[in-house]
């Protein structure tokens, strides 16, 4: 399994927010899910200055790039229009208990 982490902002229009919130609790039920099968490690929200989210930045384990880009496809910050730029990056994270 690689690893990767995930970088994603979200659109800037008026109604960015609200679409963030509208596709919220799917997003997370996902994650959990992920998180269940192993895939998902850490993350959570971006904010802004004033505290308002503005992206989401996440650690994840998948098979290969293939597979993140498959949930990528399905993921509702993405069906959603949420997330605008998305970067993505193998990354090795540090495991303190090896």
């Amino acid at each position: 399994m690689k690893q990767y982490a995930v970088v994603a902002y979200d659109y800037t229009d008026a109604e960015a927010l609200e679409r963030r919130l509208a596709n919220r609790e799917s997003h997370l039920e996902g994650v959990r899910e992920l998180a269940k099968q192993g895939k998902f490690l850490s993350g959570g929200a971006i904010l802004n200055d004033e505290g308002k989210m503005i992206g989401s930045s996440a650690h994840f384990r998948f098979v290969d790039r293939q597979d993140l880009d498959a949930w990528l496809e399905t993921e509702p910050y993405m069906t959603g229009r949420v997330w605008e730029h998305v970067d993505i990056r193998e990354v090795k994270l540090f495991d303190p208990n090896s």
